[in-house]
C-alpha cells in the first residue's frame, strides 16, 4: 500500500494525510479551533490521569485493553512527545499492561483476548521502545493462531475462515475481534519483516479479505443470501456472516431476509480492507466507502442510535484519515469538512469535568474511562490532519 493512496492514522503514523497534500495556512479561525481542540484534550487527558488506579490500571484489572487505550491517548498528544522523563504513574500503567503478557504471548487477564491483546500491542507500539519488540512478536504470532479456520484445515469453506474472534468463547468469527487484530498486525508488520526464529508466520492476509467480504452486503463479492443490493445496505458491513446488531428485514413476498448494514462497522470494514492492502479502486472498497457518503452522519451511530456511539467516532476518525480525504463528498453533493465537525461534536458532548461518557452502556460505553480515551484518541486523530 504506498503513502499516495491511503495514510496509516493514528497514535502511530508519522505523515498525515494533510501532510501529504498541503493545505493553504491556517487561518486565524483554524487556529483558534486547533487551540479549542488542544484544551478539550488536555482536559481529557487531565481526568484520566486522576482516575487511574495506584496499580497501573484504569477502570478494572481484568482488561489491559482499558489502560491500553489510555496510555495511546496519552502517547498521541503531541504536547508530551518531548517528554525527557516518564512520570511514574505512566511507568505503572505500561507497568500494568507487562504484567498481563501470558505464557503464549497474549496479553490479557481471562477472557476477551483477541481484543486486549491487539490494544495492548498497539500501545506498546505506541511507546516505540525496542525493548518491547520482543514482546510485540509474541503477541503477534498469538493473533497469527487465533485465525480461523472452521470446516476442513487449510480450506477456506465456510464463511467465517480467514476471520479471527474472541479467541475464549463463541466458535466464529467476527468484525469487531477481526478489525482489533488486524490493526495490530497492520502497525507491528515491521517486526515481522525480521529474520530468524521470532520472525514466526505472517496472517493468511487472502483468507482474512475473504472473510471481510463474507460480511458486506455485496453481492458479487458474497454469495450469502442476505446479501443485499438495496441502497440502504449495499456496501455497508455486519458483524458477521448472518449476523448483524442492527437486525434485518424480511422481503414479505419472497421471504428473503436481508441483514442491515450499520454505521461504525462499516467503518471497520473500511479501515480493516486497508490494512489489508486493497486499493481504493477496489470495488469492495468502493462499495463500503458509497454506503458511508450516504449515511453520513454525527448525530447517531447509523442504524444503532447511541449504541456505540463514541466507537462510532473514533472508528470514522481512523477510517477517513487513513482513507485519505479532506473533505466528505456527500451522496447529495454537499461536501463537509468532517474533521472539523466531528471536532466540534466532540466539544460540545465534552463534560465539566473533562470526560465523555455515553449515556447508552452498550459495548461498556457508560465507562467514562473507555468513552474518554475514544473521544481524545479521535481529536488527536483530528488535529493531525486540520
Amino acid at each position: 500500500m504506498s503513502a499516495s493512496v491511503f495514510v496509516a492514522v493514528g497514535v502511530l503514523s508519522s505523515v498525515s494525510a494533510a501532510e501529504l497534500n498541503p493545505s493553504p495556512p491556517r487561518s486565524q479561525a483554524d487556529i483558534s479551533f486547533r487551540n479549542e481542540m488542544q484544551h478539550a484534550i488536555d482536559r481529557g487527558l487531565s481526568w484520566l490521569q486522576a482516575n487511574q488506579n495506584s496499580n497501573g490500571w484504569w477502570s478494572t484489572p481484568d482488561h489491559p485493553a482499558v489502560a491500553a487505550l489510555a496510555l495511546m491517548a496519552f502517547e498521541g498528544d503531541p504536547s508530551t512527545r518531548s517528554r525527557r522523563a516518564e512520570p511514574a504513574w505512566f511507568k505503572r500503567g505500561y507497568g500494568y499492561v507487562l504484567s498481563c503478557v501470558q505464557p503464549d504471548g497474549g496479553i490479557h487477564r481471562s477472557n476477551l483476548v483477541t481484543y486486549n491483546t491487539s490494544l495492548s500491542m498497539m500501545a506498546l507500539l505506541a511507546a516505540n521502545k525496542p525493548e518491547y519488540d520482543t514482546t510485540i512478536r509474541r503477541a503477534r504470532q498469538f493473533l497469527v493462531s487465533l485465525q480461523g479456520d472452521f470446516g476442513e484445515k487449510g480450506k477456506l469453506d465456510t464463511p467465517f475462515d480467514g476471520g479471527i474472534g474472541y479467541g475464549t468463547h463463541y466458535d466464529h468469527s467476527d468484525m469487531g475481534n477481526t478489525l482489533q487484530a488486524l490493526e495490530a498486525l497492520y502497525h507491528s508488520r515491521h517486526l515481522a519483516r525480521d529474520t530468524g526464529p521470532e520472525a514466526g508466520r505472517d496472517l493468511n492476509w487472502a483468507a482474512a479479505i475473504r472473510f471481510l467480504q463474507n460480511c458486506q452486503n455485496l453481492p458479487g463479492h458474497n454469495p450469502q443470501s442476505w446479501a443485499s443490493d438495496d441502497p440502504a445496505n449495499k456496501g455497508g458491513f455486519i458483524y458477521y456472516p448472518g449476523h448483524s446488531m442492527a437486525g434485518g428485514a424480511t422481503n414479505a413476498s419472497t421471504g428473503r431476509v436481508a441483514l442491515r448494514s450499520y454505521g461504525s462497522i462499516s467503518y471497520g470494514g473500511l479501515l480493516s480492507y486497508i490494512y489489508a492492502n486493497l486499493s481504493r479502486n477496489d470495488p469492495r472498497v468502493v462499495a463500503v466507502f458509497d454506503w458511508l457518503r450516504r449515511n453520513y452522519t454525527l448525530e447517531e451511530n447509523p442504524a444503532m442510535g447511541a449504541q456505540g456511539l463514541y466507537f462510532y467516532f473514533h472508528t470514522m476518525a481512523k477510517a477517513l484519515s487513513a482513507y485519505g480525504v479532506n473533505e466528505l463528498e456527500l451522496a447529495d453533493g454537499r461536501k463537509v469538512a468532517w474533521r472539523k465537525a466531528l471536532g466540534e461534536r466532540l466539544l460540545n458532548l465534552q463534560r465539566k469535568d473533562g470526560s465523555w461518557v455515553n449515556d447508552n452502556g452498550r459495548w461498556w460505553e457508560n465507562d467514562p474511562v473507555l468513552v474518554t480515551s475514544y473521544a481524545v484518541l479521535s481529536m488527536e486523530i483530528l488535529s493531525r490532519g486540520m
